[in-house]
């Protein structure tokens, strides 16, 4: 499936601004050649970038506004935290025993440090929570197999999605692009919502680990109704909106405090 030229331009974006954060400075030159566009187009990008405060004009080209930069990691580094919260808050409802899903994302990655002294057999579609898992013993683990996304890391097939119904799990702990009311649980990937859309579709109670940034948003693809979730564990209080659909359909809110 072919992305839309405007989420072509939103990730050529984001690239661009993780080249010059790399490089600390470049030219339009250079811009223009590493990412195959105009110099017309770069400036059209960059401008946007530069409006957000990210990059700031230097002669012949652009370097990284270091005030940003500084915030961007502070906030990068408090992400991390929040998002170690979630995955601890998630991992204190395994037991020992269980059968789980994790599914491919960061938060849901911080999970296996919080499970590596328990006694249980994990499912994965996704190559960084195997290799996580690898050093203990204790955690067997069952991988999907399949086409391996180099994007995502993970491992996704069309055929594959079927198989997923043979297990029975006790307990599937999903992620997120973006979450809403109205568009759901929602992921970028059609292959692997396929995937996910079978594993949540099952008899397991179901976890989604979101941070706030997710909220609110959507991606390309929705894989489940927010109806469709058990458990919804975040960092964020959420609006009076969210605990009213919550309430109306048995979806337990965590929200983790530090």
């Amino acid at each position: 499936m072919r992305m839309g030229m405007g989420m072509l331009k939103t990730k050529r974006i984001q690239q661009i601004q993780e080249y010059v954060l790399k490089h600390q400075s470049v030219s339009l030159d250079d811009l223009g050649t590493v990412f195959g566009v105009s110099k017309t187009t770069i400036r059209r990008d960059i401008r946007k970038l530069i409006k957000e405060g990210m990059i700031q004009k230097i002669y012949g080209g652009v370097a990284i506004s270091h005030a940003k930069l500084e915030s961007f990691n502070e906030r990068k580094a408090r992400n991390q935290l929040q998002k170690r919260l979630i995955a601890k808050t998630a991992a204190d409802y395994v037991e020992n025993g269980d059968v789980i899903f994790i599914d491919s994302g960061t938060t849901t990655l911080e999970m296996i440090t919080f499970l590596k002294n328990k006694q249980i057999t994990i499912i994965t579609n996704n190559l960084d929570i195997i290799i996580e898992a690898l050093a203990f013993e204790n955690l067997n683990v069952i991988s999907t197999g399949g086409f391996l996304e180099r994007d995502t890391k993970s491992f996704s097939s069309y055929s594959h999605a079927d198989s997923f119904k043979k297990y029975n799990f006790d307990k599937v702990f999903m992620a997120s692009t973006g979450v809403s009311i109205v568009n759901g649980v929602t992921n970028s990937s059609p292959i692997e919502s396929g995937i996910k859309e079978t594993i949540v579709k099952g008899n397991a109670d179901v976890f989604l680990l979101v941070d706030h940034t997710k909220l609110d948003k959507y991606a390309m693809v929705t894989y489940c109704g927010l109806e469709e979730i058990d458990y919804l564990i975040t960092d964020d209080c959420l609006d009076d909106s969210y605990q009213d659909y919550a309430k109306e359909n048995s979806i337990e809110l965590v929200v983790i405090k530090e």
